[in-house]
């Protein structure tokens, strides 16, 4: 059936499948997450808690080079993890499984969200299907590994560490250790897929470049804004965060102005 001749509930019906497949992929994806739980756990989920942890030796060295005192340098992080609830740890591995299943799925997401938008689309702009998956995945990917490698570690070291005083011991629900090195990397993984975004507001009419550079000044208050909440609030964090993200809205204006160009030429 023809788009223009499909109606609004055959739209939903089409839209209910795609659905239905994406949640199948991340239930099988998730499935073969829980199947793994010492790799995710031990080696992913609680690789930030250690002082080994890739990036606390890297900061370690930095401040070792300029002469300084850091926490980075410690033998262990000086807090706990528990579980205080019967179905804690069960329901950490479930809902951990299919984070991590949306996460390992997330190529075919994309894919099954671009099979519903492309039959609206002209025929030249489908044949940018493979660059567009290609590319959001990419993003996505990166985010990710920035949130797990900068975002989450120091967010853990910081909070893990932080004290009003000696006499109250850091020990933390595993649910809430969890959380925050979830929330650390999907932040990131969404805020990476800001130029795909922004390719898709120019390619509809909705921004333009000179409007994306007009208002570049209020786009960086709103990315201090949102590396605030997801770091933690000390200016060194939110400055490392802040960086990638404007490099990104530079690159977001490039790409609105390759794409702006190419609608008036094609309207021309």
């Amino acid at each position: 059936m023809a788009v223009q001749n499909m109606s609004f509930l055959d739209h939903l019906e089409v839209l209910r499948w795609h659905i239905i497949r994406i949640i199948f992929a991340v239930v099988i994806a998730g499935f073969g997450a829980f199947m793994f739980k010492e790799f995710i756990f031990d080696t992913i989920i609680f690789g930030p808690k250690q002082i080994s942890f890739p990036t606390y030796r890297v900061l370690c060295k930095v401040a070792t080079f300029f002469g300084i005192d850091s926490q980075f340098c410690g033998d262990e992080l000086p807090f706990s993890i528990q579980s205080r609830t019967m179905a804690g740890q069960f329901s950490a591995h479930l809902w951990t499984s299919i984070t991590a299943g949306f996460i390992l799925a997330f190529p075919y997401v994309i894919y099954e969200v671009w099979r519903f938008v492309s039959p609206g689309l002209h025929k030249k702009e489908r044949r940018h299907a493979r660059g567009f998956i290609f590319a959001s995945t990419l993003l996505f990917f990166l985010g990710i590994l920035f949130g797990y490698y900068v975002i989450c570690p120091l967010s853990i070291n910081f909070l893990g560490t932080y004290q009003v005083s000696e006499q109250v011991l850091n020990e933390f629900d595993l649910s809430s250790y969890i959380a925050l090195v979830r929330s650390s990397c999907l932040a990131s993984g969404f805020i990476f897929e800001l130029p795909i975004v922004i390719y898709f507001l120019t390619k509809i009419g909705l921004v333009t470049p000179d409007f994306l550079k007009k208002y570049r000044k209020y786009a960086l208050v709103i990315v201090l804004i949102i590396a605030a909440i997801i770091t933690p609030p000390d200016v060194t964090s939110q400055i490392i965060v802040t960086i990638p993200v404007m490099i990104l809205y530079q690159f977001s204006i490039f790409l609105s102005r390759i794409t702006y160009k190419r609608n008036n030429k094609n309207n021309e």
